[in-house]
């Protein structure tokens, strides 16, 4: 790398940084994730270009006999990463114990140091770094669906005790492959309404009926009084 760029170089660090970029937007897009083609080709391109900057301000950098002044260039690099943490944390939506976008807020801030490689003329590092992210969206993708990630999710069934439908319930789960854990009962209102809260487990791969199914079954039961179900993620 040398302080000195010349056009050329400008436009090829450019070209691979926006290639790069869009081969990981159109995983984000294909995923339906908020953070597209777009958003992942300017974050890349932001930051190749202050790496660009930084190349093209080496000549300038140092201290001088006459200065107490020295430019630090690679604060300007440093401060995009530090920046790119408030964009990714804008992509993180969490709702109680539901988390979702952290892999995409990943993606951004991984995107980012992809173009500062670019940027700074290490091409061979920023084509490995695109080759490990096809690799961890997409063959990581596929196999995390062949084997079946693992789902959590909290049930709570209200129920006239009469009917005595609050173990059939949890038996219709347990048939289908689901796992049961930190099972509780409520009694309420002098025994006229009793809850179940517990916690359900599964990987997807493995129950014979989809959760939402069953749910829905289960709401339509005669004696199920109030029923809710919510999913819990990771992200």
């Amino acid at each position: 790398m040398t302080p000195e760029l010349e056009w050329p170089a400008i436009a090829l660090r450019l070209a691979l940084t926006v290639l790069a970029s869009a081969a990981i937007g159109l995983n984000r897009g294909e995923q339906d994730r908020p953070v597209g083609l777009r958003t992942t080709m300017l974050v890349a391109l932001a930051a190749a270009i202050a790496m660009i900057e930084v190349n093209a301000l080496l000549p300038l950098a140092g201290r001088t006999s006459d200065s107490f002044v020295m430019l630090d260039l690679m604060r300007l690099p440093l401060g995009i990463l530090s920046g790119m943490g408030f964009i990714g944390a804008g992509a993180i939506v969490r709702r109680e114990q539901l988390v979702q976008g952290v892999t995409t807020a990943a993606t951004l801030w991984y995107v980012t140091v992809m173009g500062l490689c670019f940027g700074g003329g290490q091409l061979g590092l920023g084509l490995a770094a695109l080759a490990l992210a096809i690799f961890v969206l997409w063959t990581l993708k596929w196999v995390e669906r062949r084997i079946g990630r693992e789902r959590r999710a909290e049930l709570s069934i209200s129920f006239d005790p009469g009917a005595d439908v609050g173990e059939a319930a949890l038996s219709r789960f347990l048939a289908s492959g689901f796992a049961i854990h930190d099972r509780s009962i409520d009694v309420a209102e002098g025994g006229q309404v009793w809850t179940v809260r517990c916690g359900i487990r599964w990987r997807e791969d493995r129950p014979s009926e989809s959760a939402d199914a069953l749910v829905r079954e289960l709401a339509a039961r005669p004696g199920i009084i109030a029923l809710h179900w919510r999913p819990l993620s990771e992200g």
